[in-house]
C-alpha cells in the first residue's frame, strides 16, 4: 500500500509532496519546496537588490523565472522608467525568457495564457495574487520579495502544508449572477480572514458548469479570504486549452511540442485529491440562492446585496484587473453599455487584462463599444487597483471596482470610497451614474444631467 493510499491526500499535500519531492507530506509538516515557476513583476528591481546582498553573479533558477512589467505601465514617472530599464538589464544578462513586457498584460493573465504555468505545478510569486493558478488546479501562492530573491539563489523555499477546506456550490448560477458574487458571498459570510493559510478546494456542479474565465476569479478572489492557495480540479476543458497554449507557446520559442505531446504532458502533470482526505470545514452554497452582490468600503467582506446600497452617486468606475478583466466581462459589460452613454459626471475606466483580450475585443467590437458610450480605455495592467497610477480618484469621490480589494487608500486616495462588484453591476452603474442592479437599467435610472449638446452630433448627422 502506498503512502498516499494509506493516508488520503488533499490537493495541497499532493502538490508540495511532489514540489518536496517526497512521497506524501503531512498536514502542517513543513517542506523545502522546490517551485516550477517564481514570479516577480515591476518589483523585480528591489528584488534584485536584495538578490545582490548573497554575493551571486547568476541567478540559479533562470529558466524557472517568470516576470511581467505590469503594476505601472507605461513608466508614469522617471524613477518607474528607471526601474523597468534595470529590469530589462537584468532579464538580458541572467538569460530569462520567460520576461513579458510592457503592454502584454497582468502577471496572471499572461501567464495563464501563455502555459508558462501547467496544472499540478507549484507557482511562488512576489503577488499576493499568485492563488489565481488555481483555476487550471496548479498551487500557487503569495510571497515576499526576500523570499522570491532566496528562490533565484538557491531554488528552495521552506513552506508549511495548509490545512485544507471545501467550498462546493450546487447547481446553476442565475441571470446576472457570476462568479465574482459568489467569491464575495463566501468572503463575505466567513469573513476577510476566514480561510487564513487554508487551501481551498473549490467543487460542486456549479463550479462545473462556469467558463474557465469565471472560474479563474475564484483562487483570484481567495488572496481576499486570507488563503495560502486555492483551487479548481482541472477538467477536460482546462486541459485542452492549457494543451494548446502549450503547443503555441512552444511553437513560437523555435521548439514546438506536438499536440498529441503536450495533451500528454499536461494530463499527466495534473493533482486530484484523494477521497477521504481531511478537511478543516465543508461549505456549501445554492447556486440558486444568490444575486448580485457589493463589497462597501472599506472592507472586502462587508458584503451587501447591490440592492441596499443601489442610488449611491459613482464619480469613477472601472473595469479590469486580473479578477475581472478578461473577454468575457468586457462582453458583459459591452452589452449593457452599447447604444448609451456614460453618466455626466462619471468616467468609465476599461483596462484589458491582457493584449490579447484587447486585440479580440477590438475584433469584435466591444472596444468601439466602449468609446461610443464615452469610456476610458487603458493599456493592459494593472491600471489603477493598486493606486499607483491611471486612475486614481479624487478625495471624497466614489468608485465602483470589478477589482478584488478596497480597503482605504487601495486605488490612491485615503478620502475615496470604493466599492466592488461584478463587471455588469459596474458597466450599469457607469451609463446610471450611481449605483444599479444592471437588470433595473432603463432611461429612468440615468442620473438627469444638463442636456449638454455633443458637438458632433449635428455633423454626423447631416
Amino acid at each position: 500500500m502506498s503512502a498516499t493510499e494509506g493516508h488520503p491526500q488533499t490537493f495541497a499535500q499532493k502538490a508540495l509532496a511532489r514540489s518536496a519531492g517526497l512521497p506524501s507530506v503531512a498536514i502542517g509538516q513543513v517542506v523545502d519546496a522546490r517551485p516550477d515557476v517564481v514570479l516577480s513583476h515591476d518589483n523585480s528591481a528591489a528584488i534584485r537588490r536584495i538578490w545582490q546582498e548573497f554575493g551571486q553573479s547568476r541567478v540559479l533558477i533562470p529558466d524557472k523565472i517568470a516576470m511581467t512589467l505590469d503594476h505601472a505601465v507605461p513608466a508614469p514617472t522617471t524613477k518607474h522608467a528607471q526601474n523597468h530599464a534595470e529590469i530589462r538589464a537584468f532579464v538580458a544578462e541572467q538569460g530569462i525568457a520567460n520576461f513579458f513586457e510592457v503592454g502584454r498584460g497582468i502577471c496572471h493573465q499572461v501567464l495563464s495564457e501563455e502555459a508558462v504555468v501547467l496544472p499540478g505545478q507549484v507557482i511562488l510569486g512576489a503577488d499576493s495574487h499568485t492563488p489565481h493558478f488555481g483555476w487550471m488546479g496548479a498551487f500557487g501562492a503569495g510571497i515576499g520579495r526576500s523570499e522570491v530573491a532566496v528562490l533565484w539563489a538557491t531554488g528552495e523555499l521552506w513552506l508549511r502544508v495548509p490545512e485544507s477546506m471545501q467550498i462546493v456550490l450546487d447547481g446553476s448560477l442565475p441571470p446576472g449572477v457570476s462568479a465574482k458574487d459568489f467569491a464575495l458571498r463566501v468572503i463575505g459570510d466567513l469573513g476577510a480572514d476566514g480561510g487564513l493559510y487554508a487551501s481551498v478546494e473549490f467543487g460542486g456542479s456549479g463550479i462545473a458548469a462556469m467558463s474557465l474565465a469565471s472560474r479563474m476569479v475564484l483562487p483570484n478572489m481567495m488572496a481576499e479570504f486570507g488563503v495560502k492557495n486555492a483551487y479548481i480540479a482541472p477538467d477536460a476543458t482546462t486541459l485542452a486549452y492549457i494543451s494548446e497554449r502549450l503547443v503555441r507557446r512552444t511553437t513560437r520559442q523555435g521548439a514546438p511540442l506536438a499536440a498529441e505531446d503536450a495533451r500528454t504532458l499536461v494530463a499527466a502533470g495534473a493533482l486530484y485529491p484523494d477521497a477521504g482526505a481531511t478537511y478543516a470545514a465543508v461549505h456549501r452554497y445554492d447556486a440558486a440562492a444568490l444575486e448580485p452582490l457589493i463589497a462597501c468600503p472599506h472592507s472586502v467582506d462587508a458584503v451587501v446585496p447591490v440592492a441596499q446600497v443601489a442610488g449611491t452617486r459613482v464619480q469613477q468606475a472601472f473595469l479590469g484587473t486580473c479578477t475581472n478583466g478578461r473577454l468575457e466581462d468586457l462582453a458583459e459589460a459591452a452589452a449593457i453599455v452599447r447604444g448609451r452613454r456614460i453618466a455626466a459626471g462619471t468616467r468609465f475606466l476599461v483596462i484589458p487584462a491582457s493584449s490579447e483580450v484587447l486585440a479580440d475585443a477590438l475584433r469584435l467590437g466591444y472596444i468601439a463599444d466602449f468609446v461610443d458610450a464615452g469610456a476610458v480605455i487603458g493599456v493592459p495592467g494593472c491600471g489603477p487597483c493598486m493606486g499607483n497610477h491611471m486612475g486614481i480618484p479624487a478625495p471624497n469621490e466614489v468608485t465602483i471596482s470589478s477589482a478584488n480589494r478596497n480597503f482605504r487608500g487601495r486605488m490612491g486616495t485615503r478620502d475615496a470610497d470604493i466599492y466592488l462588484a461584478n463587471p455588469a453591476v459596474v458597466a450599469a452603474s457607469a451609463i446610471a451614474g450611481k449605483i444599479i442592479d444592471p437588470r433595473h437599467l432603463d432611461a429612468k435610472s440615468v442620473v438627469s444631467t444638463s442636456q449638454a449638446v455633443d458637438p458632433y452630433s449635428v455633423i454626423n448627422h447631416q
